[in-house]
Formats: structure tokens, sequence, C-alpha cells
């Protein structure tokens, strides 16, 4: 059961960057169109998509077991942040690319593949969950990771210095993602209604969320060659240590410090999940280098076939 429901997610995610591909091969597709495409992604669907989650889950937890899942979460990026720091320099990775490696480290795709997978496999009890693991990525990509990939693009294109802000200031954190991390929240915890054509509003624009962002992933696929993607060691490698040896540490670490077997489930198999679309989204809105962050997304999630049945089977 568990293996087929991770291999249809994977054949729904080829089927739709096929379509990118397909779509950029015949010239609707180009990389001004997709740039726009990863702004909307960005900054409306995929904040969005956060919202739909937490206005759908009918099973209500309290609010101190949803601090300590926020805590739990947070403490996850931290360790994932600090392996994203080590592995680069482990698999020797250039300098110019370990930006790559970094955000593929810490990001994963804990949305399209992990609402549903974690739904199957652990019940819809674990989705309140599943959408506080969002809420804090949403969190961290809207800020720490915008502003790392302010300054990568400055270093890749220091001819363009004058109009990317180095620094990220106050107001650059009052965007569209955190602003709709802070509303989901209180909308959760005060169990505010809204009106049905407003919820059936956003939830259209959600749904967009997967489509769009395959659609530039795929644009990114067919602009690089397979046979190069799927080359070297280096990411076999990396995917050994990211999706399976890193969710095994962190399982043991949280037996140790959590009583909640669902929360801890939970977030270890949201860890095992393949990376994230999101720095792809960010790197084509800031016109940084993505061709690293692209095969490392096609490599994970085509390998995630295999590694996340074998995190799970330790749960």
């Amino acid at each position: 059961m568990m293996t087929q429901i991770v291999i249809q997610q994977m054949v729904i995610i080829f089927l739709l960057i096929v379509v990118g591909m397909v779509i950029y091969k015949l010239g609707h597709l180009t990389e001004n169109s997709t740039k726009d495409l990863s702004w909307i992604v960005v900054n409306i669907t995929n904040p969005i998509t956060m919202l739909v989650a937490a206005l759908e889950d009918e099973e209500k937890i309290s609010t101190g077991t949803i601090g300590i899942a926020f805590l739990a979460f947070a403490g996850a990026y931290l360790f994932l942040g600090l392996v994203g720091y080590v592995l680069p320099l482990m698999l020797r990775v250039k300098r110019e690319e370990r930006y790559a490696y970094r955000y593929l480290s810490v990001f994963a795709n804990v949305g399209f593949i992990g609402i549903p997978f974690c739904s199957a496999v652990l019940g819809v009890h674990s989705l309140i969950y599943v959408t506080i693991c969002c809420l804090v990525f949403n969190i961290i990509a809207y800020t720490i990771g915008m502003s790392a990939m302010r300054r990568i693009s400055i270093a890749q294109h220091p001819d363009k210095a004058a109009d990317i802000k180095q620094k990220l200031s106050v107001t650059d954190l009052i965007n569209t993602g955190t602003v709709m991390s802070v509303v989901t929240i209180l909308i959760y915890v005060l169990d505010i209604k809204l009106p049905v054509v407003m919820e059936s509003t956003f939830s259209l624009m959600g749904r967009c969320t997967t489509f769009l962002s395959m659609l530039v992933l795929g644009v990114s696929v067919a602009q690089v060659s397979l046979k190069e993607i799927f080359s070297g060691t280096r990411f076999y490698l990396f995917t050994v240590i990211r999706q399976i040896l890193v969710p095994i540490i962190l399982l043991f670490v949280l037996r140790m410090v959590l009583p909640d077997e669902l929360m801890i489930h939970t977030i270890v198999l949201l860890t095992a999940m393949p990376c994230a679309n999101m720095p792809l989204m960010m790197a084509k809105q800031f016109e940084v280098d993505d061709y690293a962050i692209s095969k490392g997304i096609i490599m994970t999630t085509v390998l995630s076939v295999v590694t996340i049945p074998l995190v799970a089977m330790m749960l």
C-alpha cells in the first residue's frame, strides 16, 4: 500500500513535468514567462495552499500541542540547516555550488508529496502536523531563504547589485508568505470559519500550486541533458545521506524528547521527502543559476520511490 502511494505520486509528478517540457519545446513557455510563473507560485498560490489546509482540518488539537509541534519542527529545520552546511563540505562540492546543496538539504517536498503520503500512511489526523510543518517551511523560506537567494543573485550578477537588496529589511519580511502563515495560525487556533465563496476561491487558487511549480521544473528539465543529470556520484551520495540517514537519526533523537508518536512519525516522514520546488522557484525569480537545484530535485524525486519506503520501515 505504502509503495503504491509513493509510486502513484511519482507518476503524477513526472507527468506534470513532461507537460512543462512539451509546452516549453513547443515555444509556449519562455524564460520570462517561467520567471513570472515562479513569482505567482512563491508569492500567491503556495501561501494560499497552507491556508486551505488549515481551513479543511476538522480534527483540532490543543494550543499547547500546536506549540510543541512548532518547536519540534523548528528544531528539525535547525538540524537540517546544520546538515545543509556540513554535507556540501563532506561531499567536496565546489564553493560556487554549495548554496544549491544547502537549499536542497533544508527544503523537502512536504506539500504535494508529503500531504497525501502522510494522510494515507499515518491517517488524516497527521495532517495538522503537516500543516504546521508547511507553515514553518514557509516562514523559513520567505525570510532566511529569500534573503540568502538575494545575496547569491548579487554574487552571480554583480552588475545588477543596485537593483537587488543585499540585506533583508523589516519590510521585506512582510510578504505574502509570512503574512499568510500568521493568518493561517490565527484562523486555526481561533477556529474561524470563512464564507463558502472565499473558501472555495482560495481552494481553487491553492490547487494551482502543484501544476504551476511542475511546469517550471519541466522547463528546467527541458533545458538540460538527462544524461548529465543522472551522471556522477555526488548527488547519489547526497540522496542516501539526506533522505535515509538524516531522517533515521532524527527519529532516534525525537524519540528521546517527544512522547507523541504521531508527531514523531510525521516529522520523520516529511524529512524523508524529496527536495521541494520552492528553491527552484526562488532561483528563477532572482535569476540565480538553477542547474544544480533542478538536478537535485529530479534525482531525489526519482530515488524517493526507494528511499521513502526504507525510512517508513523504521517507524
